[in-house]
């Protein structure tokens, strides 16, 4: 299983960015999928959850109405959208497969004027 993250960078407080997840080395199109998110000097906490198909989603109470996880299986990747982003959304985000719990490498989003 491997796990490549990618669409980070620095924003703009009230900006946004979109954060890929390449997955391979199982059937993704059958496993529900996890973003999550460490800040430093934090514990990594979930962000969010889609369900396998895709018509599931689960949301942490802070990233409702700004953050949207969506999946396109048939290019096995997961995404999230990172809206209206402020800076206590500065961490590295990570994708996580719920098949072998496998995580990415990470990508850095930070959030400053």
């Amino acid at each position: 299983v491997q796990l490549v993250e990618s669409g980070g960078g620095l924003v703009q407080p009230g900006g946004s960015l979109r954060l890929s997840c390449a997955a391979s080395g199982f059937s993704f199109s059958r496993y529900s999928m996890s973003w999550y998110r460490q800040a430093p000097g934090k514990e990594r906490e979930p962000v969010a959850v889609i369900s396998a198909a895709g018509g599931s989603t689960n949301y942490a109470d802070s990233m409702k109405g700004r953050f949207t996880i969506s999946r396109d299986n048939a290019k096995n990747t997961v995404y999230l959208q990172m809206n209206s982003l402020k800076p206590e959304d500065t961490a590295v985000y990570y994708c996580k497969d719920n098949f072998m719990g496998t995580w990415g490498q990470g990508t850095q989003v930070t959030v400053s004027s």
